[in-house]
């Protein structure tokens, strides 16, 4: 079992930053791909970025690439994604995933959210224009 318990949300202006923060716990968490999807509202859940356990790799989806970048402290067995350049359209709830390490041997699976075995509670991140 993992959990996941993500922060740092909130309300920031178009244009503006914020950095959330995923902390993994439970059995072997730091050997877990750990990704980031989002949801807005009447909107299917989307894949936003996925980092290997190693850190040394990681997947952001076209919309976020250049402004979204995710990173990973396996000491502190943290995910973060930093978000720039905030845009309206990138208001919805936050959740963090985790998902086996061999997931990663196969990328076609990385985007897709049912791949994921442990999900956090998520955190709302709105983007006032």
């Amino acid at each position: 079992q993992v959990q996941l318990v993500e922060s740092g949300g909130g309300l920031v202006q178009a244009g503006g930053s914020l950095r959330l923060s995923c902390a993994a716990s439970g059995r072997s968490s730091s050997t877990y791909v750990l990704g980031w999807f989002r949801q807005a509202p009447g909107k299917e859940r989307e894949f936003v970025a996925a980092i290997a356990w190693s850190g040394s790799k990681a997947y952001h989806t076209d919309s976020v690439k250049g402004r979204v970048t995710i990173s990973r402290d396996n000491a502190k067995n943290t995910v973060y994604l930093q978000m720039n350049s905030l845009k309206p359209e990138d208001t919805a709830v936050y959740y963090c995933a985790a998902a086996s390490a061999s997931m990663w041997t196969r990328p076609e699976k990385i985007g897709r959210a049912e791949e994921y075995d442990y999900w956090g509670q998520g955190t709302q991140v709105t983007v006032s224009a």
